[in-house]
């Protein structure tokens, strides 16, 4: 460790960091700094038109976009929710002789509402994990629910276990399989004074996704 030297002007001047310790934060603020770089570089390229480049890299780009830096445009072209959607999820487990036990349905989109109905603050986990969890499923998935690419995977895999964490705080016990439903209901456009209200219901969507395996634990 270094000590304290006196100046020409009778002054002393204070001991600085250790060598080896300027080295390590010269290092870390550099390599932050080069992260930084390169963050705003591949998010630059994500957003910007199709070009040369951002095609070239897309399998980089999208490694580091997804599922923690996704961009999109919506604060400034706001796209209004056309459809409600309910998700639930029931469990299924293998009783001592064989049988198997399937659960009631656990409505996961009214837990969110209710949460953010009381409260002040809603977390944007609560507002926004489950919903856009399953847009970006249906987004890659479409009808289809075998997954066709490493991403659309991924995404499978992460919806299931928002399932799975949920449907095993809100039951006690361990279980197999999970499967989802999804139901969708079209919001009815808003209608002029006076005008007549629509006879016809609109339709309404329910979808069943597959049974998924978990462990005995849940996981």
């Amino acid at each position: 460790m270094e000590s304290s030297r006196p100046r020409a002007d009778g002054t002393i001047t204070a001991p600085g960091p250790p060598r080896p310790l300027a080295a390590a934060l010269a290092m870390a603020v550099a390599l932050c700094l080069a992260t930084s770089v390169v963050h705003v570089l591949l998010v630059f390229l994500y957003v910007a038109p199709p070009n040369q480049m951002s095609q070239y890299y897309s399998r980089q780009i999208d490694a580091w976009i997804y599922p923690l830096f996704e961009q999109n445009w919506r604060l400034f072209a706001p796209d209004p929710e056309s459809v409600t959607r309910q998700i639930s999820v029931r469990t299924t487990r293998t009783s001592p002789d064989g049988t198997a036990q399937i659960g009631e349905w656990f409505d996961l989109t009214a837990v969110d509402a209710s949460d953010v109905e009381h409260n002040i603050f809603p977390s944007h986990t609560t507002q926004n994990m489950l919903r856009r969890a399953w847009t970006s499923y249906l987004e890659l998935q479409g009808t289809d629910d075998n997954p066709h690419s490493a991403r659309a995977l991924m995404l499978q895999k992460y919806l299931r276990n928002i399932a799975v964490e949920r449907a095993a705080a809100h039951q006690s016990g361990t279980f197999e399989a999970v499967q989802l439903r999804v139901i969708t209901r079209p919001i009815a456009a808003p209608t002029t004074p006076g005008a007549p209200h629509p006879t016809t219901p609109a339709a309404v969507d329910t979808r069943y996704l597959p049974w998924w395996k978990v462990t005995p634990n849940g996981n």
